[in-house]
């Protein structure tokens, strides 16, 4: 019989003076979105974090039936299919060419027509559930008080790389002394190296990277992570396997667009549930969760069906949407320190955006308004 703890929110962690963190992190963003077009050199604004979308794409879920209790929690409880989008994108907060912009990439997940209270603020009516995922077991912070110097440093990463190894070394220095407003300790260097694991993603076609969830989740009763990962068949039908990041300034989006063109693509939708609290922490994001002791389990397929995609990747519609991690149910939530940051920073992000776009924030509630761009039209 497995055992697997079961949640409660004590498990979570969450500090005194949380919420003044989570004032500096929002205030942080929007004085970011506004820089975006002169950071960038565009002539919209942009998000503060996958800056660069690479393709909207129109998609499947299905939540499968005949699940075990322990997997049959919140979203998995009830079997059905469901229209859904995914948008794929470079994790750099600035748009630039795909090899100076490294290898880190996201899946953002957005299933249409899921019942129930979202905890998205004031969108609690939503019909939608969204995903955010990265393609990296593990994530370069913990806590919602070390967000605070870290994004203002990650912020900044191309420009401190851009001058090289001395550029380099005085990131790190900045990083483990949070910004020079301490000594160097075990927790910021700790960070540090998980920043460096993305270092070592290799560059290859989007479809065929393992995407994660940045760190815990409740699953109904318990505590999980979440993991979508390509099926066999999709990687045996992928042509072009390897992506050469000098060739162009963004081949991962032709590598989309052209794979995208000529067959489905299947993935899974996974969870892994916590068994160890110790081996397995809820509020340390740069312990990879052992899958010896606890794999992934699939939960739901989803299908990317075969698709004209234009050479742009559907820009306007990938700018348009909204993706964050609250827009779920309870039962289904990001959990602990740094997650719950998450809760109001992603909104933040969004409402800037589109409010400095001059567009409307709303959410579609199927693939034919997701699609439309009409739809977002003030």
């Amino acid at each position: 019989m497995n055992e697997y703890i079961k949640y409660s929110y004590d498990l979570e962690e969450i500090p005194e003076h949380f919420d003044d963190y989570i004032a500096k992190i929002n205030k942080d963003i929007v004085d970011y979105i506004r820089n975006t077009p002169e950071l960038s050199n565009i002539k919209y604004h942009t998000r503060d974090a996958h800056a660069n979308g690479y393709a909207a794409l129109k998609a499947e879920v299905e939540i499968l039936d005949n699940l075990p209790p322990e997997l049959a929690q919140g979203i998995y409880a009830k079997p059905g299919k469901y229209e859904a989008v995914v948008r794929f994108s470079n994790g750099s907060s600035r748009v630039l060419p795909d090899k100076l912009s490294g290898n880190a990439q996201g899946f953002a997940l957005k299933i249409f027509s899921i019942d129930g209270k979202k905890l998205a603020p004031g969108e609690e009516d939503s019909t939608n559930v969204d995903y955010n995922m990265i393609n990296n077991p593990v994530f370069f912070c913990n806590t919602a008080e070390h967000y605070v110097f870290i994004s203002k440093l990650f912020l900044k990463l191309t420009d401190f790389f851009e001058k090289g190894a001395l550029g380099k070394l005085e990131f790190a220095a900045l990083w483990v002394t949070e910004n020079k407003k301490a000594f160097p300790n075990f927790e910021a260097l700790k960070e540090l190296g998980a920043l460096k694991t993305f270092e070592k993603i290799p560059s290859i076609n989007s479809f065929l990277y393992e995407f994660y969830s940045m760190g815990a989740v409740r699953h109904g009763d318990y505590v999980a992570k979440v993991r979508i990962a390509p099926t066999d068949p999709t990687k045996n039908a992928i042509t072009d396997k390897e992506i050469d990041i000098e060739s162009a300034d963004w081949p991962y989006r032709k590598g989309i667009i052209k794979e995208i063109a000529k067959n489905d693509l299947t993935f899974e939708l996974q969870v892994q549930l916590c068994k160890d609290l110790k081996k397995m922490p809820i509020n340390d994001l740069t312990e990879e969760w052992p899958q010896e002791l606890s794999p992934f389990q699939t939960v739901a397929k989803i299908t990317i069906p075969k698709q004209e995609v234009p050479d742009d990747g559907n820009f306007e519609i990938m700018e348009n949407l909204s993706f964050t991690p609250f827009r779920t149910l309870e039962e289904n939530s990001p959990i602990g320190n740094l997650q719950r940051a998450r809760q109001s920073a992603y909104v933040t992000s969004s409402t800037t955006r589109h409010d400095l776009n001059h567009k409307k924030r709303k959410e579609p509630s199927n693939l034919k308004e997701a699609f439309d761009p009409q739809f977002y039209k003030l």
